[in-house]
This record gives structure tokens, C-alpha cells and sequence, in this order.
């Protein structure tokens, strides 16, 4: 989709060409080999459906396993991506184009309707290759009645343009300027209104949903004493991070192949990720006794940050996971640093109070990282968020036990929903009494000059079409 929201399809000349001539040729019974980037997109979809399958981790493992060229694996990865971001529009569409609501029609058909869909929509695709090959997958697995259904309902799709579907059946942007803009931009709507709540007004709603339609560039980072930005920015042929003086933007390429990040000296992090655990180490605490503390360290990017910087500094840093599996996986980021990983809840740590820095990453509803989790917008419900408030609170509250008189606390989500962010800090300044909300704007920016451009402060609330980071909230509490 281009920036203004508008479809490809003009960009392929008229809708459905070639699509009619072409169905007979397209139902032959004779075998053919599947597209591997095709293949490898659907059985990613088709694992995210069955499965909850996560497709940024399953995807990367699929284009190793099955040495995918360049070309292709670029292609599989716009498509899977691009197919899970866009599943409720492509399920709207996709319904009026059948006749039929999206729960009558069976689940492996409907992954290849909306595969076919998204090529025809928001691909330079041309329509006979995006139906042909979509027909193929089905033929494979399933034969020629369901394969003919699938040909009839993607002939219907073909015969228009994206813009010219999003003028049928999203609501009118006369009567429904919200619930426009999301269908337009691939959103639930219940996440457009949040974004409105956190965003003080609708002036700036379709930049923030235009932004999280819009694949994201890789952003990496480069761990403090082991490599800099700049060496890594010249090994990966990537470019120094504007933010954050760990991060290197890495436009295309699979991370996973840099030796830098095989060997532990960088990894994979949101820019967004880098400042909040800057922002931790950065705030004031007085005289620091190197007791560091992550409250919530899966999966263990931020715990790394931390433990790089505390080893410079020589520090410690405890790092608690509640689950065993990811503790595991947390000990093998962190090695060598000093770090230990304790396997508890954070609400019930078991630890001794007297933490001079503790960073509380709280698990959220993750609307902030939606351009980098496709697939999340659609599975995420209005009713997951009371009790991951109630969770969120209470390890705030606990945190707050465990730090030191004049320690800092760092309250931070991966989401902009006033709920989980303000909402939450809010609530505990009112229970307890001796906390103090420190202005978050310089710990993050780094100096005060630049924190002008953080908003009005406390808190402060990153956004991808403003800084280009996921949509990371940071509040810094103080004990008195």
C-alpha cells in the first residue's frame, strides 16, 4: 500500500487482465511444481493460524532450512508479512468476494485466498501469475473442486483495486473516520481508538497506522565493550542508528548470517528497546552499590544491554524470568556478562530489597511492536487488557518494594495503550506514599536539548511515525 493509503492494482493495468482467459489453462489437471517462495509463505500463514505460530521466528528458520535464493527468500518474506499484516482486510474482501462468511470456508483454503488476495492487491503481481500459482496450491493438496472454488473467488477479487475495495466494503470516512482509517490501514478498530486515546486527538491517527503498515528495517544492536556501532555498522553494511549509540539500521539481509551477531558481540533489538534500557542506567540514583535488577527479562534483549553497560560499570545485574525454558535461552545471551538469571515471578521474587536501578519491562498487550509482529493486531481482543493491568501493577508495586531509598524504578511497555502505561503508573503513585515520578524525557533523548522533542514529559511515549522506533512507553519513579 502506498503512503496515502491508495492500492497497486492501477499499477498493473486494468483489474483481472488476463485472469478470464486464462481459467481454463489455470484448472488443467496436470502436475505442477509449487513456487518455493509461495510455499514457504503459506505454510507459514497456514502455521500461524493452526498453531499460533509466531511468523517473525518461524519464518527466518523456514528460508534457512530450505535455502531459498535471494530473490526468493525477499519475495517470501513481503508475502508472508505482508499476508498476516493485512489478514482482517484480506478476510472482508475475501468474504464479499465468496458469498460466503470467512468461518464457512475451510481453514487451508482460506490461507491460500489470502495469500492470492494480498498479490493481487498490494503486489505488482500480475493477476494470472497470483491466481495460477494460487490455484497450484490448492490443486496439490486438495484437487480440483476446491481448486476451482478458489480460481472463482480470486477471478472476483482480481476485478478491482484495492482502493476501489476499501470503497465498498470499509465504513465511510464521512460517517466513520476512524473505523476508515483502520480497515485503510489494516487495524482493528478497538487499536485505532487506542491509538486516538494516546495520541490526545485524531490529527496524527493515520501517520501512526500508516507507519505500522509500513515493513520495518532490521535495527540491531551493538553490545557495549564487545563491538561499537560503528564497527558494526562497517562489517554489517548497515548505517549508525540516529537514537540510540548501540544501533546500526540494517535495510535488508538476514541478520542471523552476520558473524558479529553469531558470536554474541550484537543482536537483534528495536531501537525503541535500546533507549529504555539507556534510560534505566542514565537516571540518577546517587551513590550506585552495582545492585541492578530486571524484573521481567524474557526474552533477553534488554537484559544483555544491561549487563554489557553493568559490566563497564561493574555492576550486577539479577535478571528474573518466570518461565524456566526462557531463563535458559536468557543464560546463553547473557554469557560471560555478569549476570545471573533466577527463575521466579516477579510479583514473588524471593529477593533482598536495597536494588539501586530496577527495570520493569512489563509483559503488555504489545500494540507498540505491531509492524514487527504481523500477525499480532488480529489476535490481540479488547479484553486481554484488564488483567495484564492487573499484572503490570503488581509488579510495579513490587519493585518499588525492592528498590533502595533514592533508586529509580523504570516502568516501561511495549504499548501505548493508556491503560498499561499511564494508567498503570498512575494508579500506583496513588497507593503508594514516598514515590516521586521523575521526568523520563532526558533519559531517554540522552540530554535535556533533545528531550524538548519527547512531548510535554513525565513519561514518555516513542511512536513509530514519530522516531521510527516501536511504541515504547518509559516512566521513571523514584523512591523518596
Amino acid at each position: 500500500m502506498t503512503q496515502d493509503g491508495r492500492g497497486r492494482g492501477p499499477q498493473r493495468g486494468s483489474p483481472g487482465r488476463g485472469v478470464a482467459a486464462s481459467s481454463s489453462r489455470d484448472l488443467k489437471t496436470r502436475d505442477k511444481p509449487t513456487d518455493p517462495a509461495r510455499t514457504v509463505a503459506l505454510d507459514v500463514l497456514r502455521a500461524v493460524r493452526r498453531d499460533d505460530a509466531y511468523a517473525n521466528l518461524l519464518l527466518p528458520r523456514l528460508l534457512r532450512e530450505r535455502s531459498l535464493d535471494r530473490r526468493d527468500k525477499a519475495r517470501a518474506t513481503e508475502l508472508t508479512y505482508g499476508t498476516a499484516r493485512t489478514t482482517g482486510v484480506r478476510d472482508t474482501i475475501i468474504a464479499y468476494a465468496a458469498g460466503r462468511s470467512i468461518s464457512e470456508i475451510d481453514g487451508d483454503l482460506l490461507d491460500v485466498l489470502r495469500l492470492g488476495s494480498y498479490q493481487l492487491l498490494r503486489t505488482r503481481i500480475g493477476s494470472h501469475a497470483a491466481v495460477s500459482t494460487s490455484v497450484d496450491l490448492v490443486r496439490a493438496s486438495h484437487g480440483m473442486g476446491q481448486a476451482g472454488f478458489v480460481n472463482a473467488v480470486l477471478r472476483k477479487v482480481s476485478q478491482r483495486d484495492e482502493q476501489l475495495w476499501i470503497d465498498t466494503v470499509a465504513p465511510s470516512m464521512a460517517d466513520d473516520m476512524v473505523g476508515h482509517l483502520a480497515f485503510t490501514y489494516a487495524h482493528p478498530r478497538w487499536i485505532a481508538e487506542v491509538f486516538v486515546k494516546s495520541l490526545g486527538s485524531i490529527g496524527e491517527l493515520q501517520a501512526a497506522l500508516a507507519a505500522d503498515d509500513e515493513r520495518p528495517i532490521v535495527h540491531l544492536v551493538a553490545r557495549p565493550g564487545q563491538i561499537t556501532a560503528e564497527e558494526l555498522a562497517l562489517v554489517s553494511g548497515g548505517e549508525e542508528g540516529r537514537l540510540s549509540p548501540y544501533c546500526v539500521y540494517l535495510p535488508e539481509g538476514d541478520p542471523g548470517s552476520l558473524d558479529a551477531v553469531r558470536d554474541g558481540f550484537a543482536g537483534v533489538q528495536d531501537e525503541g528497546s535500546q533507549l529504555v534500557a539507556l534510560a534505566l542506567v542514565r537516571s540518577d540514583v546517587g551513590e550506585d552499590g552495582g545492585r541492578w535488577l530486571d524484573l521481567c527479562a524474557g526474552p533477553g534483549g534488554k537484559a544483555a544491554l544491561l549487563g554489557s553497560l553493568a559490566d563497564l560499570d561493574g555492576a550486577h545485574l539479577d535478571a528474573v524470568e518466570v518461565s524456566e525454558h526462557r531463563a535458559r535461552l536468557i543464560e546463553n545471551i547473557v554469557d560471560g556478562l555478569p549476570v545471573t538469571v533466577r527463575v521466579a515471578d516477579g510479583r514473588d521474587s524471593g529477593l533482598e530489597p536495597g536494588y539501586d536501578r530496577i527495570l520493569v519491562d512489563a509483559p503488555c498487550s504489545g500494540l507498540g511492536s505491531l509492524r514487527r509482529r504481523p500477525e499480532a493486531r488480529w489476535r490481540r481482543q479488547p479484553e486481554d487488557v484488564p488483567q495484564l493491568v492487573e499484572l503490570q501493577t503488581q509488579l510495579l508495586t513490587e519493585a518499588l518494594r525492592l528498590v533502595r531509598p533514592g533508586g529509580v524504578v523504570l516502568y516501561s511497555t511495549c504499548s501505548p495503550h493508556p491503560a498499561e502505561t499511564t494508567g498503570v503508573v498512575d494508579a500506583v503513585l496513588d497507593t503508594l506514599d514516598g514515590v516521586e515520578q521523575v521526568d523520563a524525557r532526558p533519559l531517554v533523548a540522552g540530554d535535556m536539548a533533545e528531550a524538548e522533542s519527547l512531548g510535554a514529559g513525565p513519561h514518555v511515549q516513542l511512536w513509530p511515525h514519530r522516531q521510527d522506533t516501536d511504541a515504547m512507553f518509559v516512566a521513571a519513579l523514584r523512591k523518596a
